[in-house]
């Protein structure tokens, strides 16, 4: 009788162990969820959006604008320009050049556009997240340049908007730090054969910062000076179509 008392126990403790060895297990090959708590680049942002976006038709042009405030501003101000099914807006307003990097794969290589449109380093210039040099900006400019051409995509390099000075960092020399580092993007693109986007030439005014007329506070466009930026981003996409590069 205590034979089969000692037997009967056996069973239950191998019985106990062998279902916490298949919990334990399970537990281990159960998918986990990736944290977005310190999601520094916003890469949740477009996450939904590039879901739901239909691979590029076999012509299809599709163009990634990629950038910060002005780029994002853009779609709110004047939505119908991105309403043609091949312009996707991916700007993100205050991002600095690095988190342009993060988020260069997810939301321009994965969306397998033709083209991208890179306009970086004026939120970087502005001191957002402490200071950072010119060369460091154009590092991550080269990088996300190289990564398009890497995967085919034809790239545009913006000459940035003029700033005659940054309403919420004012003891930045705005003007120059934005001319200086236009200079270094035209010298890398024409080194490369990028297209040159130029935002800077129509919309300067004489304190070489945007004209009043075409702007809300000095640094981001109204609809009029969205509108002089679309004719000359049309035209760089034709252009950019059309290079070899």
């Amino acid at each position: 009788m205590r034979s089969c008392i000692l037997f009967f126990l056996l069973l239950i403790t191998a019985g106990s162990l062998s279902a916490q060895n298949v919990d334990t297990d399970s537990l281990k090959n159960k998918p986990k969820k990736e944290n977005f708590a310190d999601d520094w680049a916003a890469l949740t942002k477009y996450q939904q959006e590039n879901a739901a976006l239909l691979p590029p038709k076999r012509k299809e042009k599709r163009v990634v604008f990629l950038g910060s405030s002005i780029f994002e501003f853009w779609k709110q101000k004047d939505p119908k320009y991105f309403n043609n099914g091949r312009y996707l807006d991916r700007g993100i307003s205050g991002q600095i050049s690095p988190q342009l990097l993060i988020r260069f794969r997810q939301d321009v290589i994965n969306l397998k556009p033709k083209v991208v449109i890179i306009l970086a380093g004026s939120n970087d210039i502005a001191g957002n997240t402490g200071h950072v040099t010119l060369e460091k900006i154009m590092d991550n400019i080269k990088s996300m340049a190289e990564l398009a051409k890497l995967h085919h995509i034809k790239v545009i390099l913006c000459k940035y908007l003029p700033v005659y000075q940054y309403p919420w960092n004012k003891s930045v020399p705005a003007a120059e730090q934005i001319m200086a580092l236009n200079e270094l993007i035209v010298a890398y693109a024409k080194q490369k054969h990028f297209t040159v986007l130029d935002y800077w030439t129509p919309l300067v005014d004489e304190r070489n910062g945007q004209r009043a007329e075409l702007t809300v506070d000095g640094v981001h466009p109204n609809v009029d000076g969205y509108k002089i930026m679309e004719t000359v981003t049309d035209a760089a996409i034709k252009k950019a179509l059309k290079s070899r590069n």
